[in-house]
């Protein structure tokens, strides 16, 4: 019975432990997010700095806001030629502006270039893909100072959904090591879009 009893504490006592395990979730709340986090926290993909990674906990998003979910207008543009985007680095990025996105948010109406990079043997991206990258009033204080990237898809018909909960940071904000396209200044929305991801902080 004594050695029964004794058992019994020693089991407690490995499950208050796992318990107790320093290992957190990541945080998140939306699916964007966790594939953020998952992608971040991956060693494989992760574009944090081995000693950012080694205590990654999550990303700091804002709120989800559907005030910043729109529908925009999209003008094309389909005669605009290819030319080199500045990096953050000597490296060029081929890209052609694809279009112009007309969309309000409190009655005030924007607009934005949507990009096509040209098309690359080598390349992983998909041939539907627009990237829309942009410039707002959060840049420097609560996001990164350089701006924030949007992925979107080529729709079939001239509406497109605009989700600023799903901007997120290049490369770059979390290793210089990275060569990222530099968000053109007029690609500028003058509001504060407090959505998506906020700009990191180092360890």
């Amino acid at each position: 019975m004594k050695s029964q009893h004794v058992f019994c504490i020693a089991l407690i006592g490995i499950i208050l432990m796992a318990c107790n395990s320093p290992k957190k979730p990541l945080k998140f709340h939306s699916e964007f997010q966790a594939q953020q986090n998952s992608f971040f926290k991956d060693a494989s993909t992760s574009p944090l700095k081995p000693k950012d990674l080694k205590v990654f906990e999550g990303l700091d998003f804002f709120p989800i806001d559907s005030l910043f979910v729109v529908k925009a207008q999209l003008l094309r543009t389909p005669d605009s030629a290819f030319f080199e985007m500045k990096t953050t680095t000597e490296r060029v990025a081929k890209e052609r502006v694809f279009g112009i996105l007309t969309f309000t948010i409190n009655e005030e109406s924007y607009a934005l270039k949507v990009y096509q990079g040209e098309a690359d043997a080598n390349s992983e991206t998909a041939p539907n893909y627009l990237f829309l990258p942009f410039l707002d009033d959060t840049n420097g204080e609560t996001t990164y100072g350089g701006g924030r990237y949007i992925d979107l898809s080529i729709p079939d018909g001239n509406q497109i959904i605009i989700d600023f909960n799903s901007s997120y940071n290049p490369y770059c904000a979390y290793n210089e090591k990275f060569s990222c396209p530099i968000v053109p200044r007029d690609n500028y929305v003058p509001l504060e879009i407090k959505a998506g991801v906020k700009s990191f902080k180092n360890h």
